[in-house]
C-alpha cells in the first residue's frame, strides 16, 4: 500500500524531479492530437476565413419572406365553396370528407378535381370535421389551405428590377374585402404590375375569397404587406418611383396622366373612404377617373382595373 500511494504521489508532483516530465515529455503530450496546422480558411483570425465569411449588413438588416397570416391555416367549408376553390386552382393541401357523407354530384366532382390535382383526399369523422371548421356548416366537405408566404417590400422593386422594366405597383390603403383584394390582385398581374402591396393591419389579407376572386393570379405575382404604408410609401419615392392615389378629387383626370411609362406605385383607397388623409399627403399626384354625374365612385377594384389599363397603354 505504501509503495502505491508513493506511485501516485509521483505522478502528482512537477517540477526539475518528476521523471515523467523529462526534456520534452510535457511538450510531446501538449502536442498529441492537435494535428496539422489549419488551412488559413478555416483559421477565424486569419484575413482569407474573414473575407469569406464577411456578413453582407444590407442583407442581414433586410426583413426575410415570412408568413403572417394569424393561424397555421384556413379552412373551406361546404361542398360549393370547396369546388368554387378546387375549380380556382386555390393552393389547397388537403380535402377532407366526412364519414357517411351522402355521394352527390358535387362532392364527387370534388374528388374528381381533387385527383386531377393530386391532392391527399381524407375521410374523418363528422366530430372531427366540426373541430377542424370551427363549427361551420362543411355539409361534410371542407378543404385546408396553408397560410399565405407574403413577400418583403423591397421584393416587389427587384421583380421589376430582375425583368429590366420600370417599377409598377398597386398599394391598396384600407381595402377590407378580400373579394376586391382578389380582383385587384387580378387585375395587377394581367396588366404587367410587379406586385400588390397591403398594409398588415386594418386591410383585407389573402383569404380562401381573396384567392377564389383573383382566379389563381395571386400564385402570378407577389403580394407584400407593410407594418406602416406611409413609411412604404416615401420608402418606394426615395427609390426613385412616383405615388400616385386614385381620388375623386383628383389634380389630374386619367385621360390627361402622364406618368404611367416611369417608375409607379398606383395607391388605391378603400370602397367609403377612399385615401386617407396622410397617404393622400404622402402622393406625389392624386390622379380621377372621369366619371357621370349619377354615379359616385367606382369600387376598389374596378377603379384599379381601369387605372391599370390606361398605364399599360402608355407602357406599350
Amino acid at each position: 500500500m505504501a509503495g502505491n500511494s508513493q506511485r501516485k504521489g509521483s505522478i502528482k508532483k512537477s517540477g526539475k524531479g518528476n521523471p515523467t516530465a523529462g526534456s520534452g515529455g510535457r511538450v510531446r503530450r501538449g502536442l498529441e492530437g492537435r494535428g496539422p496546422t489549419p488551412k488559413a480558411k478555416d483559421r477565424p483570425n486569419h484575413k482569407v476565413y474573414k473575407a469569406a465569411n464577411k456578413v453582407d449588413k444590407a442583407a442581414a438588416a433586410r426583413p426575410k419572406r415570412r408568413n403572417t397570416g394569424s393561424t397555421d391555416a384556413e379552412w373551406v367549408a361546404g361542398r360549393n365553396s370547396v369546388v368554387e376553390a378546387l375549380r380556382a386552382n386555390i393552393p389547397i393541401t388537403g380535402v377532407y370528407v366526412a364519414e357517411g357523407a351522402e355521394r352527390d354530384g358535387r362532392l364527387r366532382e370534388a374528388f374528381k378535381l381533387a385527383a386531377e390535382q393530386g391532392l391527399n383526399l381524407l375521410e374523418v369523422s363528422r366530430g372531427e370535421m366540426d373541430r377542424m371548421t370551427a363549427g361551420a356548416v362543411h355539409q361534410g366537405l371542407a378543404a385546408r389551405i396553408p397560410s399565405y408566404e407574403y413577400a418583403h417590400a423591397d421584393d416587389l422593386l427587384q421583380v421589376a428590377a430582375d425583368a429590366g422594366e420600370p417599377p409598377l405597383i398597386v398599394a391598396l390603403d384600407s381595402v377590407t374585402d378580400p373579394r376586391n383584394l382578389g380582383a385587384v390582385i387580378r387585375s395587377a398581374a394581367g396588366f404587367g404590375a410587379h406586385g400588390v402591396l397591403i398594409p398588415e393591419r386594418r386591410a383585407a389579407g389573402m383569404t380562401a375569397s381573396a384567392w377564389k376572386t383573383s382566379a389563381g393570379a395571386a400564385a402570378r405575382i407577389p403580394v407584400a404587406q407593410a407594418v406602416n404604408l406611409v413609411r412604404q410609401l416615401k420608402a418606394y419615392q426615395d427609390a426613385g418611383c412616383m405615388v400616385v392615389g386614385l381620388a375623386a378629387d383628383g389634380d389630374v383626370t386619367l385621360p390627361d396622366f402622364e406618368l404611367g411609362d416611369g417608375p409607379l406605385v398606383l395607391v388605391v383607397g378603400s370602397e367609403g373612404n377612399g385615401l386617407s388623409r396622410l397617404v393622400a399627403e404622402t402622393c406625389d399626384q392624386l390622379l380621377s377617373i372621369p366619371m357621370a354625374n349619377q354615379v359616385e365612385s367606382l369600387n376598389a377594384g374596378v377603379a384599379a382595373s381601369v387605372t391599370l389599363y390606361a398605364i399599360a397603354q402608355s407602357r406599350a
